[in-house]
C-alpha cells in the first residue's frame, strides 16, 4: 500500500522524468536557444513547469473528484495543439536565422558591406544584418522585431517568460488526463491523489530548471568558441521542432483519425 512518503518520492522524481519527454524538450529548446544566462534559462524552466503544473493540477483534478471522461476527439484536439505549437515555435526560430542572413554583397566603391552577426542586448542574443559605416552600425528597432520588443518590454523582462508559461500550459492540457488515469489506477484516496498531483508538479518544475540550464550552458558554450555555430545550433533546434511538430500532427490527424467519425484516442 503506499504510504504518505512514497507518495511524495515517486511523485516527485516521476515529475522529473515527465520533464525529459521529447516534445517537452524541444519545445523548451527553441526557447532558450536563444538565452546565454543560465539564470534567465532556469526562470523559463520554472514558467514552462508553472503553466505545466496548472493545468495538470486543474484538469486532473476534475478527472479525480468528479470522475470526468474526456471524449476521444477532444483529447486527440489537445495532443494536436501540441503539434501546432512545435511547428509556430519552430518557425519562429527559422525566421530569426532567415532574417540573419546576408542581405546585400560589397559593391566596391558604391556600397559598405552589409552582413549580419549575433548582438547581444542584455542576456538575450540575436542576430541582423547591417553595415560598418559610421552611420550604419546601430541597432533600428524598425528592423529587428527582438529589438523593439527589447526597447519597450526589457525593462520588466516578464514578456520573456510568456512564452513559456504558455507552452507550458499547452502541454499540460495534452498531458493531463494520462497522469490522471495513471493516479487513479493506482491511489484510491483523492486527497492523496491531489496531493501526488501537487508534487508531480514540483518535480516537473525541478526537472525542466535543471533541462533549460543545461541547454542554455551548452548552446553558450559552443557558441563562445565557434562563432555562429551556437546560432546554426538554434535554426536546428527549429527544423526539428517543425519535423516533430508535422509528425505529431500526422500520427493524430490520420493515423488516429481525429477527422474521422470515429477517432481514437489513448492518453499517454
Amino acid at each position: 500500500m503506499l504510504t504518505l512518503f512514497s507518495i511524495i518520492i515517486v511523485g516527485f522524481f516521476l515529475g522529473m522524468r515527465h520533464a525529459t519527454d521529447p516534445d517537452h524538450v524541444i519545445a523548451v529548446t527553441t526557447i532558450v536557444s536563444q538565452q546565454r544566462s543560465t539564470k534567465r534559462a532556469a526562470l523559463i524552466g520554472a514558467f514552462w513547469g508553472v503553466g505545466h503544473t496548472a493545468t495538470i493540477f486543474a484538469v486532473g483534478t476534475a478527472i479525480i473528484l468528479f470522475n470526468l471522461v474526456i471524449p476521444a476527439r477532444l483529447g486527440l484536439g489537445m495532443e494536436l495543439s501540441v503539434g501546432v505549437m512545435l511547428i509556430a515555435l519552430g518557425g519562429w526560430n527559422l525566421a530569426a536565422f532567415l532574417r540573419s542572413m546576408p542581405v546585400a554583397g560589397p559593391v566596391q566603391g558604391e556600397q559598405p558591406l552589409i552582413h549580419s552577426h549575433a548582438h547581444n542586448h542584455g542576456e538575450h542574443s540575436h542576430v541582423h544584418p547591417h553595415g560598418h559605416t559610421d552611420d550604419e552600425h546601430h541597432h533600428s528597432a524598425e528592423q529587428v522585431p527582438l529589438a523593439r520588443l527589447d526597447e519597450k518590454f526589457g525593462r520588466n523582462g516578464l514578456y520573456q517568460f510568456v512564452r513559456p508559461l504558455v507552452v507550458g500550459i499547452v502541454h499540460g492540457l495534452a498531458g493531463s488526463a494520462a497522469v490522471a488515469l495513471l493516479i487513479l489506477a493506482s491511489i484510491r484516496d483523492p486527497g492523496w491523489a491531489i496531493a501526488y498531483l501537487l508534487v508531480f508538479g514540483a518535480g516537473t518544475i525541478a526537472g525542466m530548471m535543471l533541462i533549460t540550464m543545461s541547454i542554455a550552458s551548452a548552446f553558450r558554450f559552443v557558441g563562445n568558441r565557434f562563432e555562429g555555430f551556437g546560432h546554426r545550433l538554434a535554426m536546428v533546434s527549429g527544423l526539428v521542432s517543425v519535423a516533430f511538430g508535422l509528425v505529431l500532427a500526422y500520427q493524430i490527424c490520420i493515423v488516429q483519425g481525429f477527422f474521422s467519425a470515429h477517432p481514437h484516442w489513448t492518453p499517454h
